[in-house]
């Protein structure tokens, strides 16, 4: 039949035509039209913030975020400063964080400095971390942000390790980052890891970052990826990075590392400024 013909014979609107064109098309065809809607998909982001230190508030560091672990003993590295909780080694002044080392004499030690953490405050399993930070400078400085694990009592190497950021004054400007675990560590000198030069470290603040997955850890200064760590290369003794781990900053001075070309006394006091730490995990 005509349709169009046979409505303008009849004098219908041509809207009417053309409703009655689609109800002829519907019952016609046997299918039915979904609605059209204009609301944009949801696109769910990777990863939430769930803890941070923004180090807004001027005094002592927040004693409900951070520990301290305070002693002179090596440390297991022969370093030779003693870690205290006084102000003078660890404060917020100015919207940082300011861990410092110096020169003097503390029960027993030549150098103090600090060392926090959070164990027994907040632990992660899996995660992205970033700490944006300006380092110290001077042979004999070994600044360090870094992850241990929070087993009770803990069987190091075997719980693992993640170092996030190390430096060594001896070697300024050179960022590195490292798994240790049972098969690979620095007490076997097997230890897995990869470097970046950051020209400005020392000079300038960076983000320093780690992105811990059940499938692999990845290591990067400012978005640029510089190590990648992947569980699928490696049997299950030498990833044991599925459990929870807490963060620890620090400045060490001296140390089988830090001081194999000694210490330069003349450099002192030395800080690591840090503007923020926060960690990310996926909903």
């Amino acid at each position: 039949m005509h349709l169009k013909k046979w409505c303008c014979s009849f004098c219908v609107p041509a809207f009417a035509c053309l409703l009655l064109l689609w109800g002829c098309s519907k019952k016609t065809s046997g299918t039915t039209t979904s609605p059209v809607t204009n609301n944009p998909p949801v696109v769910e982001k990777p990863y939430s913030l769930v803890w941070s230190d923004e180090f807004e508030k001027d005094g002592l560091p927040d004693n409900t975020k951070w520990n301290y672990d305070i002693g002179g003993n090596g440390w297991g590295n022969n370093e030779l400063q003693y870690y205290s909780n006084r102000s003078e080694n660890a404060r917020v002044s100015n919207g940082n964080l300011i861990i410092e080392a110096k020169k003097e004499s503390l029960s027993g030690r030549s150098y103090t400095s600090a060392r926090l953490l959070t164990k027994g405050k907040a632990h992660w399993t899996f995660g992205k971390f970033e700490i944006k930070a300006k380092l110290p400078s001077g042979k004999g400085t070994w600044p360090a942000i870094w992850l241990l694990a929070a087993t009770d009592p803990l069987r190091w190497p075997d719980d693992g390790e993640l170092d996030i950021m190390e430096e060594v004054g001896f070697n300024p400007n050179v960022i590195h980052g490292t798994v240790h675990n049972k098969l690979y560590n620095g007490a076997n000198g097997q230890q897995k890891g990869g470097s970046i030069t950051i020209p400005d470290a020392q000079t300038a603040f960076h983000v320093y970052s780690l992105e811990w997955t059940p499938a692999s850890i990845k290591w990067a200064v400012d978005g640029n990826i510089f190590f990648t760590y992947d569980a699928v290369n490696y049997p299950v003794e030498a990833f044991p990075y599925n459990k929870d781990f807490f963060m620890i900053l620090n400045i060490a001075i001296g140390g089988n590392w830090g001081g194999q070309q000694g210490v330069d006394d003349s450099i002192f006091p030395q800080q690591m400024l840090i503007d923020y730490v926060r960690v990310y995990q996926r909903k």
